[in-house]
């Protein structure tokens, strides 16, 4: 009888054990509001070559639910790394970038740097030669951007500064790979190699910055037009994959393409869609990266050096930790601000385990000082949660006894229009006349365009679905208005805007006065009918032609107005008139 590992293809077991893993870590682990990193590393240390599956050969059944083929999964994990690059890029953005220069290529470099020689200098005091000493001290240096940026928030100081130094490390890998390539005893009259290598992978940069800026915003604004979320997704992961392939074409990173990637899309209007849209792809890949990390733990290995495997996290953590709060420190972040970004970026990272690898195979570190290293990344990355809540628990510890700072937000809060035909234009335009901030949104690519090249703030997104308002901020908006055509979306938005935000002022547009009834009822602070609108403009234009003077024609309206709202909510089964309601918009405004 053929063994069950015989009637299966390793490719589809193996599937099959990730995609179990993805549908029972992240659920599970979300229900304890604990980050699902460790899951997965958890899940790649069970189901390994180390774990079950050393088992199989006694019981064959575990073939299925262990990874047969690690190596298979290297591919998906690269990808995962390509992906969670190109959503860097969606976030920064040229503009973005530009205006963060100081503390990306300051405070950055300086991290880097710093953690990069004293870890250097350690390793170089206790033997390590200088060239695998200065390997292993920028690898270690690297900390985690897809655990950091998770956990984070980067309109935070400490997600700001976080974000800074994560930002300079990923423009830094690629010249790292290279130095540790040109370092390499096997790299013989590999300089001129290297320089030619930087030649033609900028030019192709620079192919990529130019034809990106004027192919990306029709490409995506067909897709838009089509109103196909499969569509948009299939133009998204094209034109990472071209990216990706034309950089790896030139020697580089495919990395680099993947980012450059991000940074072209997020200077156009669709980039909150499309971030959006490949949020899931990026977290699966990830997931499958992480799987791989937690295989890469020999338990054996983990076993002979336990005592010396748990001093050197220790000691990367805490030299970390230390280099980066000094900096902060003397940048002039605050104390708390310095002790817990230290603390959160003290761990390896994902692109450590890369520059191990073109380390290990320039010859500069052996394949056991790079497995050494690998257990010490994996067993950082299953921490920096647990680290992440350390340094901000310390943090509030310390912010206790120094003043707070009184620097206003640099997001502050602004009104949400959702649709932006011809009543969200009119809606904007009395928001400015007034000095009202707000951000438009729709889904129709035309309107964002034109609306765009008029000078308004409007952005592409579908409101309807998605996360597109939790994006604009919608948590500490001063109102959202709804003035698309559309009843049913209308009510339904309402509805779950009502139900995530209890406090926030929803002003909808509606058809008619029975609409409006429905709109109150689903949680609408207030309801404007277009029939309504129009008649009252129809009687104050017909009672000032008739003689009746303005001001009481103006008061009359007014009162006909709210006496026909105090209708519609009743009807709604609403009882707050709608002055109350109105006096909480005005107090979030002021």
């Amino acid at each position: 009888m053929a063994a069950p590992h015989e009637l299966t293809s390793p490719f589809i077991s193996d599937a099959l054990v990730i995609l179990g893993a993805a549908g029972a870590v992240i659920p599970i682990f979300a229900r304890f509001r604990i980050t699902p990193v460790i899951g997965f590393i958890l899940i790649g240390l069970l189901v390994g070559p180390s774990g079950l599956g050393r088992l199989v050969p006694q019981f064959p059944l575990l073939y299925h639910i262990t990874i047969s083929e690690p190596e298979g999964l290297d591919i998906f994990a690269e990808f995962g790394i390509i992906l969670l690059l190109f959503s860097i890029g969606l976030e920064l953005s040229f503009g973005r970038l530009w205006q963060m220069r100081r503390q990306v290529f300051g405070l950055g470099s300086l991290e880097l740097l710093g953690i990069g020689a004293a870890i250097t200098a350690v390793l170089a005091s206790i033997g390590h030669d200088i060239g695998g000493a200065l390997a292993l001290g920028l690898a270690l240096a690297l900390s985690s951007t897809a655990l950091v940026l998770k956990i984070t928030n980067t309109t935070t100081p400490v997600g700001r500064a976080a974000l800074a130094m994560l930002l300079f490390e990923d423009i830094a890998l690629v010249p790292i790979i290279f130095l540790l390539g040109a370092m390499g005893p096997s790299a013989a009259g590999g300089f001129s190699a290297m320089v030619s290598t930087v030649a033609v992978g900028f030019a192709v940069i620079a192919v990529l910055l130019v034809s990106g800026r004027f192919l990306l915003p029709p490409l995506f604004a067909q897709a838009a037009r089509t109103k196909s979320p499969e569509l948009f997704l299939a133009a998204s992961l094209l034109v990472v994959i071209l990216a990706s392939l034309s950089t790896a074409a030139a020697g580089l990173s495919p990395i680099v393409g993947a980012l450059i990637a991000g940074l072209l899309i997020a200077e156009t209007e669709y980039h909150g869609e499309v971030e959006h849209i490949t949020e899931p792809f990026k977290g699966l890949a990830l997931g499958v990266f992480l799987i791989t990390v937690g295989m890469s733990i020999d338990f054996a290995v983990v076993a002979q050096n336990i005592g010396t495997i748990l001093l050197a996290t220790f000691g990367v953590i805490a030299l970390k930790a230390l280099v980066t709060g000094l900096l902060l420190r003397i940048t002039g972040a605050r104390r708390g601000t310095a002790m817990e970004t230290g603390i959160l970026m003290s761990s390896p990272s994902e692109t450590t385990l890369i520059v191990l690898t073109a380390a290990t195979t320039a010859q500069l570190i052996s394949p056991g000082t790079s497995q050494f290293w690998q257990i010490v990344t994996a067993l950082g990355l299953t921490i920096t949660p647990l680290l992440a809540l350390l340094g901000r628990t310390m943090a509030r510890r310390i912010d206790r006894y120094e003043p707070q700072s009184t620097l206003p937000d640099e997001h502050a809060p602004r009104a949400i229009i959702v649709g932006f035909g011809r009543v969200g234009q009119l809606v904007a335009d009395m928001l400015t006349r007034h000095g009202k901030a707000y951000i438009a949104v729709d889904s129709d690519a035309d309107l964002v365009s034109d609306g765009k090249h008029q000078g308004y703030a409007v952005t592409f997104g579908d409101a309807a679905r998605g996360n597109a308002l939790e994006r604009l901020g919608a948590d500490k908006a001063t109102a959202v208005i709804l003035t698309m055509d559309e009843p049913v979306s209308a009510q339904r938005l309402v509805r779950r805007l009502r139900g995530a935000y209890p406090d926030l002022p929803i002003i909808a547009r509606a058809r008619d006065t029975t609409h409006a009834a429905v709109l109150y009822r689903a949680g609408a602070s207030q309801a404007v009918p277009e029939t309504l609108e129009s008649s009252l403009q129809l009687s104050e234009a017909v009672l000032v032609d008739l003689g009746v003077p303005m001001g009481p024609v103006i008061a009359s309206i007014h009162e006909k107005r709210d006496a026909l709202r105090t209708q519609l909510m009743e009807e709604g089964g609403l009882s707050e008139k709608p002055a109350l309601r109105s006096s909480t918009m005005r107090d979030r405004t002021a």
